[in-house]
């Protein structure tokens, strides 16, 4: 599948969480969310992007927004990455990497010089209607959550 737009409806899913349960997109209505891909627990970026979610969650969770990770790890993998991190949202599990490859965060990518197939770090918000208000793809993990923050008004810790 290609790139998702704003305005697309999005993909509906249900994946299991690292705390064993399992989470729906269309049930989350009407809350909006925030989806970010990450590529793998407990490398440099995705654990400053976590933190930088963990830090934020408050003032986007005052803003109406539930946020989510999502990876191709395990749901083992990624409850131990939440516990080491102390995260207190659900980070979601993709080992087959189909919900990834319909949001177009699976793919050709570029990465230390070398092309190869794998998550294209990926952020997706969702309005409470289901359809994409924000759509972004190769995002830095670095000031990525701060950027986001100005760009939807949710205050910064």
């Amino acid at each position: 599948m290609g790139t998702l737009a704003v305005g697309d409806l999005a993909p509906d899913f249900t994946l299991e969480a690292d705390d064993a349960k399992t989470v729906t997109l269309s049930a989350l209505r009407p809350h909006k969310v925030v989806l970010y891909v990450y590529p793998a627990a407990f490398t440099a970026g995705c654990s400053l992007e976590a933190q930088d979610f963990r830090d934020a969650d408050k003032p986007f969770e005052d803003a109406g927004y539930k946020v989510f990770g999502i990876s191709p790890d395990s749901p083992e993998k990624n409850r131990a990455f939440a516990q080491d991190l102390r995260l207190p949202f659900e980070l979601l599990s993709d080992p087959d990497h189909k919900v990834l490859e319909e949001y177009g965060a699976w793919g050709e990518k570029t990465a230390f010089g070398r092309t190869k197939i794998g998550v294209i770090r990926s952020t997706f918000v969702i309005g409470s209607d289901g359809r994409l208000t924000v759509v972004e793809y190769n995002v830095r993990a670095a000031g990525h959550v701060e950027r986001l923050a100005a760009e939807l008004g949710v205050p910064w810790p």
